[in-house]
């Protein structure tokens, strides 16, 4: 059983796009340019550390960039049967299951940020990595400080984030020195995620919630806040909102992964901060991570030399000599009505994506549609799947 993890806020890097830069995929960063208004690509391939680090920056750059390594491995016909990311890479998760649309999740992420970004220079904080402390040790210096400071992420054994004022931070820092931690590591963030102080952003990322319209998906996305895997998209409405303030608890569900039965974990997305926190966090699950197209090879490699390649049914989870073909544009789909088992040609006009044709770019045989007819779809979205061999 085989789960994507997508990174969140943080694992930016300048330069992270170059090269992606002649990909296919690159057409991704085009459109959410086009979405929400900005030059992506600049901020993907040109941004310094200081401009990347802002956090209207650093969440849509993360995004982008890890929906971009996704696109290039479905292109590959290989699926996964969960996803979970961290914190900002949650909502990275969603448009992967398909619950977000592309066009609404980079709205969606753009608005968060800048709510974000906004409460961050309300409330001044800052956030710290505590290595080497249990989790309960962890909240008793975060009591000890008595200010304002709290756990923002339960990252893995040992490693724990905290949250909060600059000096509510310093504080339960040197409690958890008194208590035992081998090192606090402050982070270089532009507020106090998933704490209290992010509360003044909670109406606006409530008001893009509803303007998104997160939809049921078919394959679960686990959940920072109660580390449980949901399909429902209401349940998302809550769930995204709770996350502001809440801990993400990426321990735990990891844990809640295994209990389901994964065996492998792919990270898609820049940086590769997640499969170190699998490695620490689980035993006997095989991992790897996806940065640069130069990895793809490696990824089929890894699916190919185990136990983890996704099995094939109901059109999700593709061997390699499956592809899934995307809708070229967004908007309101129409099959052409071809019958499963029907012998597929290249250019073979499988429906209409409003005025504009999908057209196969592969041969092999239909196992059957993905979008549903008069279901609106994003660009890049599945289609249908192919059996090619």
């Amino acid at each position: 059983m085989l789960a994507f993890t997508f990174p969140g806020q943080g694992s930016q890097r300048p330069g992270m796009g170059r090269p992606w830069a002649d990909h296919d995929s690159w057409d991704l960063v085009t459109e959410a340019s086009d979405v929400v208004g900005r030059d992506v690509g600049h901020l993907l391939l040109d941004a310094d550390a200081d401009e990347l680090r802002d956090t209207r920056n650093a969440q849509l750059t993360t995004f982008v960039s890890s929906l971009m390594v996704l696109d290039a491995v479905q292109r590959l016909g290989i699926d996964a049967d969960v996803y979970a990311g961290h914190s900002l890479g949650e909502y990275t998760a969603l448009a992967a299951s398909g619950a977000l649309g592309f066009d609404d999740g980079a709205r969606l992420v753009a608005e968060r940020a800048s709510a974000m970004h906004d409460a961050g220079q309300e409330r001044p904080g800052t956030m710290a990595a505590v290595l080497g402390l249990d989790d309960d040790q962890v909240e008793v210096a975060c009591n000890l400080a008595d200010a304002d400071v709290w756990v923002a992420n339960f990252n893995a054994p040992g490693q724990v984030v905290i949250a909060g004022s600059p000096d509510g931070v310093a504080a339960a820092g040197e409690q958890a020195k008194t208590l035992g931690a081998k090192k606090v590591m402050p982070l270089q963030v532009s507020g106090a995620f998933h704490t209290p102080f992010m509360a003044p952003a909670r109406d606006r990322l409530r008001a893009a919630i509803a303007v998104a319209a997160i939809r049921d998906s078919d394959t679960p996305v686990v959940s920072n806040v109660d580390s449980q895997p949901h399909t429902s998209g209401e349940e998302w409405t809550s769930l995204l909102s709770a996350q502001l303030t809440s801990p993400v608890r990426w321990k735990h569900g990891l844990q809640a992964m295994a209990t389901m039965g994964v065996t492998a974990i792919a990270e898609l997305g820049p940086g590769g901060v997640l499969t170190g926190m699998a490695k620490r966090s689980l035993d006997g699950v095989r991992t790897v991570s996806v940065a640069t197209p130069d990895e793809l090879s490696r990824l089929m490699e890894w699916v190919a030399g185990g136990d983890a390649s996704p099995p094939a049914h109901e059109g999700e989870h593709l061997f390699a000599h499956e592809r899934l073909v995307v809708s070229p544009a967004a908007g309101v789909f129409t099959s052409a009505g071809l019958d499963s088992g029907t012998a597929i040609t290249v250019g073979s006009v499988l429906g209409h994506v409003a005025d504009t044709e999908v057209r196969s770019p592969f041969a092999g045989v239909l196992q059957n549609y993905i979008a549903v007819d008069t279901e609106r779809v994003a660009a890049r979205q599945p289609i249908a799947w192919l059996r090619t061999d």
